[in-house]
């Protein structure tokens, strides 16, 4: 017997299976296709579970490397897992992915959602799968397959004409992924090749709606304004540099406004985020003149590089 196609013909338990994104058997995770031989204990996945958001997140970065498949087909995949508050996936291809190309990406996985693709899974044997990829061109994701053991089968997800390697669960279909947002572009540098990442937080927990999405990206609008990095700039207490990753360069403002008792130069919140950061009071000294202009810097900085040893160990 098939599990939830089963349970939607159950009256009673149709608004849950329509609900169900994924299942628990036995205390295992598993797609809504899972067939059950016989008794065990069961619990629904839906999108008020932890597990659920899991899944919902997973598949929609399957979602993404679809998407970006049918856009840049000559973009290879590699990995695409799921993290706190969202998705990634990494993919090699010949030029890095633009601004312009993420909202391209984003709108093809919307139009991907509106035709609600099935998703099934399959099972292959690890060489069967590394062949199934090197026909499809998919040369990296072969490589990574290599590295697993040969003897172990592994499991393939399809929705529609993109498939790629997982171990699941995945939602029933691409119409259960509505609530996510493209964010960033970053490189990555990986074991088999250098990609480039397409990240997306997909959305806040516990990412069942639009509206949760929405109030998220507000939140995370919101913490920008009040990044410590930025006010510091603006109110001329600090500033970094390429030079000495890591090392708070203090201006006079700065520096006088570290101490608790004259906290009128610099938000309290300021404070606390970068006090940890602040150098000895005994190793502060004049930064001096600037070497390339001659002219005198005004700035209160940290010891110069020889010196960090005894920065550190004076802590």
């Amino acid at each position: 017997m098939i599990l939830f196609p089963f349970m939607m013909s159950l009256h009673p338990l149709a608004g849950l299976a329509k609900a169900a994104l994924a299942g628990r058997v036995d205390g295992e995770l598993v797609d809504t296709s899972f067939t059950m031989d016989g008794d065990a204990e069961l619990a629904i996945i839906t999108d008020r579970d932890v597990e659920g958001l899991e899944v919902i997140r997973h598949s929609t970065a399957h979602l993404l490397a679809q998407a970006v498949k049918q856009l840049f087909p000559d973009a290879q995949v590699t990995i695409g897992p799921s993290i706190e508050d969202g998705f990634y996936y990494d993919f090699a291809y010949k030029r890095p992915f633009t601004p312009e190309d993420l909202t391209a990406i984003e709108a093809k996985m919307k139009a991907l959602v509106k035709e609600n693709h099935p998703i099934s899974r399959s099972v292959m044997s690890r060489d069967d799968a590394v062949k199934f990829f090197r026909d499809q061109g998919e040369a990296y994701k072969a490589e990574i397959i290599e590295s697993i053991p040969a003897n172990e089968d592994l499991s393939l997800y399809t929705q529609g004409e993109f498939t790629d390697l997982c171990r699941g669960p995945h939602v029933p279909g691409t119409g259960k992924l509505k609530a996510f947002k493209l964010m960033k572009l970053a490189g990555a540098t990986g074991a088999v090749t250098p990609t480039t990442r397409c990240c997306s937080a997909s959305t806040a927990p516990p990412g069942k709606t639009k509206k949760e999405l929405k109030t998220y990206l507000y939140r995370l609008e919101e913490a920008e304004k009040r990044d410590h990095r930025k006010i510091g700039k603006i109110q001329d207490l600090f500033h970094t540099q390429e030079e000495a990753p890591g090392m708070v360069f203090w201006h006079h403002k700065g520096g006088a406004s570290t101490s608790p008792w004259s906290s009128t130069f610099v938000t309290r919140s300021v404070w606390r985020a970068i006090r940890r950061l602040k150098p000895p009071r005994s190793l502060i000294a004049p930064c001096g003149r600037s070497p390339a202009t001659g002219a005198s810097t005004g700035l209160i900085c940290s010891p110069p590089v020889p010196r960090i040893g005894t920065l550190l160990s004076s802590r």
